[in-house]
């Protein structure tokens, strides 16, 4: 019987520019289509750091020559742009593997929005850093025109830094969940998805703000009452006292035992903890649930319980 499947894909499995994207996707492609020539039914999320920060340094550079024609760009319209053109790599490499295999199946993205509250904590302290780095001068000017918040990075330049707030529910989640029913492989929440928060009526505001891909496909894994939440990484397995002489490899975890060693510091904040975080939240989300972190080329082994690091209650 195959499972309903979300997989959060990392920097990995994109590269870091287009051309990298473009031969990343093809590796991508297969590792996902093994799992859906399994018989699951699979649901795709995407990280988006290079490629947003390509972005909007892109739209800086030109608000900055021609001030008087272009506009400032706002974060939110970046990780749309950086969701249309991923999806559209990561559809096609889908689509191509797919028949590649005589599997008569479609691919489509979905621009996603994910809702954030606009009293999250996160919002009055913004710690992510964004777009290029400035001299102390345009620093001083942005933070005058434009109320950006500024940081001085480890003696590189000055940096944008934006505020980093938790998902609360998914916008479209009810056009995924149809697409999903239909027999199609969705593409969605895309760098975590554009943060947006309600104002009046029904309008929906952008938030200069990024979400973690982590947290955000554990979202989308609880809405779309998915059987497992894969959240594939730089290492085939989870560890404690990891680069240490006495590194030890994880196959499992309880929620239990996670957090005892996410409060002994075992998991580097930004990196390994995020991805610990959202997949013993999903495994808690409901009975039978689990997460599995691994490698992308892993993942068939990883589901089949052979290889990866396993949370489940």
């Amino acid at each position: 019987m195959g499972k309903r499947i979300v997989i959060a894909l990392g920097g990995n499995a994109l590269g870091n520019n287009l051309p990298e994207q473009m031969i990343a996707v093809k590796q991508t492609a297969k590792a996902i289509v093994d799992l859906i020539e399994e018989g699951h039914e699979v649901i795709i999320a995407h990280g988006n750091g290079p490629q947003v920060g390509m972005i909007q340094k892109a739209m800086a550079e030109l608000t900055r020559s021609e001030p008087e024609k272009y506009i400032p760009c706002p974060l939110s319209v970046c990780v749309a742009m950086s969701q249309g053109y991923i999806g559209y790599d990561l559809q096609n490499a889908l689509r191509e593997e797919l028949l590649d295999r005589g599997i008569n199946k479609g691919v489509a993205t979905v621009l996603t929005q994910v809702e954030v509250d606009p009293a999250d904590k996160a919002f009055e302290n913004p710690t992510k850093p964004i777009g290029a780095f400035m001299t102390k001068e345009e620093a001083d000017k942005m933070v005058a025109e434009r109320g950006y918040n500024i940081i001085e990075d480890a003696g590189r330049g000055y940096r944008r830094v934006v505020a980093s707030p938790k998902p609360q529910s998914i916008i479209e989640i009810e056009s995924i969940r149809d697409m999903v029913a239909a027999g199609l492989v969705v593409v969605a929440c895309g760098g975590g998805g554009i943060p947006v928060y309600k104002t009046e009526g029904h309008h929906l505001k952008g938030a200069a703000a990024v979400i973690d891909k982590d947290f955000a496909s554990c979202v989308l894994a609880q809405q779309v009452e998915a059987d497992t939440l894969i959240i594939l990484t730089a290492v085939e397995k989870v560890a404690i006292n990891f680069g240490k002489p006495n590194e030890q490899w994880l196959d499992e975890l309880t929620p239990d035992e996670a957090r005892k060693y996410m409060a002994e510091g075992h998991f580097a904040p930004g990196s390994m903890l995020p991805k610990v975080q959202a997949a013993v939240e999903f495994a808690e989300s409901a009975p039978g649930r689990s997460a599995l972190i691994t490698l992308l080329e892993k993942a068939k082994d990883g589901v089949a319980g052979r290889t990866g690091t396993a949370i489940h209650q």
